[in-house]
């Protein structure tokens, strides 16, 4: 990954000990709070590599949580976050696993809430920053440093032209995109980082668009 600025290699303003083990922990949990749209009632927080070995003593569990809980890197209550997640009704479980992974500081994280659930995986790759691997099983690529759109939908003719044009007619720049499909005319996820926050109107717009099942916004800033 090119870091934009000195800021990503030094990390940001944050509650310590960390910026990969922390701050970056921090992120993946809110991108999968922010992909849920509201707090879950249960996690589960799988911990591989780096992170399944030291993440009690880093914090990286405090982190998870914190960032579930919307709470920024920044934000003080993370080191409480065990009794906040208690007082908010958020149940968890913490799990480790040996298995081989993508990125020595990786975590995948079930979040559900009223039948509903979401799963994401991500590394944290240094500098507080963090890489997204999977969403729901589908194979994305996204860094949360802009606005990004996360839309899921059916695969099928014409529905990326359809997409591409609400972002451009919303006024949206489009600095990077990625597809995955499940299978031929199954189920598809289309990533669009956007150099601005989409507004409502482009939010409904899309939601509107025949073959479109979900839309959600990861922005961290």
């Amino acid at each position: 990954m090119r870091f934009k600025d000195v800021f990503s290699i030094i990390g940001p303003v944050m509650v310590g000990p960390s910026s990969s083990h922390t701050a970056g922990a921090v992120r993946i949990g809110r991108v999968a709070r922010q992909l849920l749209g509201c707090m879950p009632e249960q996690a589960i927080i799988t911990f591989y590599g780096s992170f399944a070995e030291t993440y009690s003593g880093h914090g990286t569990d405090l982190a998870i949580i914190g960032g579930l809980l919307d709470f920024d890197t920044d934000d003080e209550r993370i080191q409480n976050a065990f009794t906040e997640a208690e007082q908010s009704g958020l149940h968890f479980e913490l799990r480790q696993s040996t298995l081989m992974s993508p990125h020595p500081n990786f975590v995948e994280i079930t979040a559900s809430v009223g039948g509903r659930d979401i799963t994401v995986s991500g590394a944290s790759i240094g500098g507080g920053n963090i890489k997204i691997h999977s969403i729901n099983s589908f194979a994305v690529s996204c860094t949360g440093y802009y606005p990004t759109l996360v839309i899921t939908h059916d695969d099928q003719v014409g529905i990326l032209a359809s997409i591409t044009r609400a972002v451009s007619s919303a006024g949206l720049n489009i600095g990077f995109m990625n597809v995955d499909r499940k299978e031929r005319n199954g189920s598809a996820m289309t990533v669009i980082e956007c150099d601005k926050r989409p507004g409502d109107e482009v939010l409904e717009t899309l939601s509107l668009l025949p073959h479109i099942s979900r839309v959600s916004v990861i922005d961290l800033n």
